[in-house]
């Protein structure tokens, strides 16, 4: 007997919001797409998705929200603001909020939908990155009670390899902050490797090779060591500016807990100041630029 899959609507068709939206159509979901471009669900209108007007919209026929959007304040607008998910929304929907947040505003956000309209909040963000979201292998950390956890987990393991409950709502986004920490810093240790090699006469296009399988290795390594030593920067496949983003809601995150993280705050504080020289929108990998200087 086959069992009728859930309906779904998405919201945020930007680098990873698109591949996520391709996986679940292939999956059979039917599946009712928003962005605030519209033009950027074209591709997915033609494969069959529905395109809704609005995020309230969105909700109309839909038994789980999905939203893969920028940062805290751009979730906050499209569930709350005019035409927002919750004035479209009702109780026995799941909103499952794959974003990047700051945690203790996911807590906020999620105490007043609940509220106005009864429905449930996960805070499901990711890791993987764009070819982890076109594979289907992301990583996925949640935070939300366990029922509604299992209303969603076929759903999550469409898009991922590994759904982890971490706890209540905002779980999901303080293990993110933890991953993002670990990454950003990661990212700029090779980016200080890579321009050390280089003056030193050393190929740093061989250091992810010859430092794979030890304790130094990493997929951050494998991934922009190469392209840091080719000075490969395109295609941009995730950004400066959303590192930063992360950097900054762990810092505060952590102040609110009391909690120090002086590394992950100079980090941040580096990936400013590339930022600031124009490279918001360009790949992590330019990081090594930081150190090249003119030599």
């Amino acid at each position: 007997m086959n069992i009728a899959l859930p309906s779904l609507g998405f919201a945020g068709i930007g680098l990873m919001g698109l591949p996520m939206c391709r996986r679940l159509l292939a999956a059979g979901y039917p599946l009712t797409v928003w962005n605030r471009s519209p033009e950027k669900c074209a591709e997915l209108v033609a494969a069959g998705a529905r395109l809704a007007e609005s995020p309230a919209a969105l909700c109309q026929g839909s038994d789980m929200l999905l939203l893969c959007l920028a940062d805290t304040a751009v979730v906050r607008e499209v569930v709350f603001g005019e035409q927002g998910i919750a004035q479209g929304g009702r109780s026995g929907q799941l909103l499952v909020d794959l974003s990047s947040l700051e945690p203790t505003a996911t807590r906020d956000m999620a105490v007043e939908l609940a509220a106005l309209c009864g429905m449930a909040w996960l805070d499901a963000p990711v890791s993987g990155g764009t070819s982890g979201a076109e594979a289907g292998t992301l990583a996925i950390m949640v935070g939300g009670e366990v029922e509604d956890l299992a209303r969603a987990r076929p759903v999550l393991l469409t898009l991922g390899q590994r759904v982890t409950h971490m706890g209540g709502v905002g779980a999901g986004q303080v293990t993110k902050a933890c991953n993002q920490m670990i990454v950003a810093c990661n990212a700029l240790v090779i980016a200080e490797v890579v321009a050390l090699a280089e003056r030193s006469g050393v190929q740093a296009g061989l250091i992810a090779e010859a430092l794979a399988g030890g304790f130094a290795d990493s997929k951050p390594l494998q991934i922009l060591a190469p392209q840091m030593a080719e000075s490969r920067f395109e295609p941009v496949k995730w950004h400066v500016r959303t590192l930063l983003k992360d950097l900054d809601t762990a810092v505060k995150f952590s102040r609110e807990q009391g909690s120090a993280t002086p590394l992950s705050g100079l980090a941040a504080q580096m990936m400013r100041l590339h930022g600031s020289q124009g490279n918001l929108q360009k790949d992590p990998a330019t990081l090594v630029t930081l150190y090249r200087g003119k030599a």
